[in-house]
């Protein structure tokens, strides 16, 4: 097969990071009083618990649709790594039971968010003229 489909790529790519962050998004709705612990145990004001609705629902929904890919992406990508850096800190040097390493998902969250933020959203998606998209 000599053909190449990079936008059919990314946009397979779109869906897949973009999805499966929107569903941790949808589960936050039910209350978000453990990230604000978190927060507020790291000596950080509890308010920015509130940035994870821009996070892991909006960002996602952008990203998915192929609307301003790229600052989405930006977004998501910051998200994944506050995500990271606040709740799987003491895991980021570790490796799972298995032999993977043990923040894995959310590294496959986090750079699949800067190829995107890269590549931009590709040609089928609801805008690609933008320098954002």
């Amino acid at each position: 097969m000599k053909t190449k489909n990079n936008d059919l790529g990314l946009l397979i790519l779109r869906i897949s990071i973009g999805f499966l962050m929107l569903l941790h998004g949808i589960a936050k709705f039910k209350g978000i009083s453990f990230i604000e612990g978190m927060l507020a145990e790291k000596g950080l004001p509890t308010f920015i618990a509130y940035g994870i609705f821009i996070t892991e629902v909006i960002a996602p929904l952008l990203i998915i649709i192929g609307y301003r890919t790229r600052i989405a992406a930006l977004v998501y990508a910051f998200g994944a790594l506050m995500a990271v850096l606040i709740a799987h800190s003491g895991d980021i040097f570790s490796l799972n039971q298995y032999g993977g390493w043990a923040v894995e998902l959310l590294g496959l969250y986090l750079f699949g968010s800067i190829t995107l933020f890269f590549t931009g959203g590709g040609k089928i998606a609801v805008s690609n003229t933008n320098e954002w998209d």
